[in-house]
């Protein structure tokens, strides 16, 4: 009953077309984005710090495997690596050009990310499936390696880690430590915005359909005129470019110092778990599933707290670990397309109630 497409007529193609149709999708999402730019107003800076803006960061990332494993179907386990050229490429441009603004470099860190991502995708126009995974966790052990192993990366730095500067613009503090949170979650919001618009369009035209039919069938896609070497090798440029924005704002927005320890393994398969429980090949489905997996172990943590249990860090470490691996579980024995299906299954039992008939 509120959530219905009758008498909601579309009189051209570009009506059609749009990316959302139906009056109360976009109803919904301007209620988010109104919600987003308020949040500072309701919220403290500690929720800003801890909760939205890694939030948003991640993603981003998720946004950015998505393109390459939920819409190419080229499987990959270096998205930590990719994250960390981008913030080791956006480290060193502002040490050689102190005086651009930093938001710039950010942007331009995914280029670097992009290039490096086009070297490590060559493979993939041979081999495919688990063995593009195995060389893709090559590229994660050899860029980690080159992080740690080229002093030039980190400035000849005795600890090995890269500290962010201080740096301005607008006339406001936006990296460093004297930065304040609502003007990071600001600019953060503003470019995971705009990557995400730039990116659904992609996806919503010519390129988005290549890779959606090289990831269906790629001889198939051949046959008809698709060229493989252009249809993977700008799936992994883009993601590789995504992710590469997500890691310079991951070290010079939210952590403010990073090791290469920072870009390990173990960000790259938390990235991918983002991708899977969300829903492989939707957008709504990586911030699904950096909500899930980012915000619900916070929430878990403070559960015992509301409660008044008095119980030690390490049980309430387990505990996460323990009833996040349950529920993981969980959803993909449920549902194995993620949380965005789950979603569209809803929205699609909303559009007919109560006549279902």
């Amino acid at each position: 009953m509120f959530y219905r497409e009758a008498g909601q007529f579309k009189t051209s193609y570009a009506a059609d077309q749009a990316a959302f149709p139906v009056r109360e999708d976009r109803v919904g999402v301007a209620l988010i984005c109104v919600a987003a730019v308020l949040a500072p107003l309701f919220v403290g800076e500690f929720v800003l710090n801890t909760i939205l803006i890694p939030f948003l960061i991640f993603s981003l990332a998720a946004i950015g495997l998505n393109v390459l494993t939920g819409y190419c179907g080229q499987l990959s386990l270096g998205t930590g690596a990719f994250m960390g050229v981008g913030a080791y490429a956006c480290y060193k441009l502002t040490t050689i050009f102190p005086d651009v603004n930093i938001i710039v470099f950010i942007l331009a860190s995914g280029l670097f990310s992009a290039a490096v991502g086009v070297m490590f995708g060559l493979p993939s126009l041979r081999i495919k499936g688990f063995y593009l995974a195995v060389a893709t966790l090559a590229a994660q052990f050899f860029l980690e390696w080159c992080f740690i192993r080229i002093p030039w990366l980190y400035n000849y730095n005795p600890s090995g880690a890269i500290e962010v500067p201080t740096r301005t613009g607008f006339g406001l503090a936006l990296t460093g430590p004297t930065a304040a949170p609502t003007t990071r979650y600001y600019v953060i919001l503003a470019i995971v915005a705009l990557v995400t618009w730039v990116v659904g369009n992609l996806l919503r035209g010519r390129i988005g359909r290549m890779w959606m039919m090289i990831r269906d069938m790629d001889i198939a896609a051949e046959l008809i005129g698709v060229r493989p070497l252009a249809a993977k090798l700008s799936a992994f440029a883009v993601s590789s470019f995504v992710c590469g924005v997500a890691g310079a704002m991951f070290v010079f927005f939210w952590l403010g110092a990073a090791e290469p320890a920072s870009f390990n393994i173990r960000l790259s398969f938390q990235v991918l778990f983002m991708v899977i429980l969300g829903g492989l090949g939707s957008m709504a489905g990586s911030y699904m599933g950096a909500a899930f997996i980012f915000i619900m172990p916070i929430l878990i943590r403070m559960v015992p707290g509301a409660f008044g249990l008095d119980i030690d860090a390490a049980t309430v470490e387990h505990l996460n670990f323990v009833i996040i691996g349950a529920l993981i579980v969980g959803i993909l024995i449920l549902e194995p397309h993620g949380l965005a299906r789950l979603w569209s299954v809803l929205r699609q039992k909303l559009r007919v109630w109560p006549f279902p008939y």
